[in-house]
């Protein structure tokens, strides 16, 4: 059977929180990453909306044209922004499940390295 303690540890496994996640508390530096580059993202985009706002409005004097200008452009930015977030939301979950499933997998390893041997290999055998 596999050795299922770190060595040195004193024989046990650490198994409060599961692998990937800061252990006080404190956002992980991907997910700062993420905050920064959203944060930058999002003002950008007010920048440029704004921009191309003000250049419609002197450039045009129907406000249908204003209209058509800065909804083709704002089309293109939402978008944008919104497949940046739904990236990083689905990213997030995977690293999550990710992290869950690695957990339970340690804990089932402990726990069939609590048991008898051959207790052991016949759950192993069952699965």
């Amino acid at each position: 059977m596999a050795q299922l303690t770190s060595p040195g540890s004193g024989g046990q496994a650490a198994v409060d929180q599961p692998p990937g996640t800061a252990g006080n508390g404190q956002v992980g530096d991907v997910d700062l990453a993420r905050i920064r580059y959203g944060a930058f993202l999002i003002g950008t985009a007010f920048v440029l909306l704004g921009v191309v706002f003000g250049v419609a409005i002197m450039h045009f004097k129907a406000a249908s044209d204003v209209v058509a200008v800065v909804g083709s452009v704002a089309t293109v930015v939402g978008t944008i922004v919104a497949a940046f977030f739904g990236i990083q939301a689905a990213s997030s979950s995977k690293a999550a499940a990710e992290a869950g499933r690695a957990h339970a997998e340690q804990m089932a390893r402990l726990a069939l390295g609590k048991l008898d041997p051959q207790a052991a290999e016949e759950v192993l055998k069952r699965l």
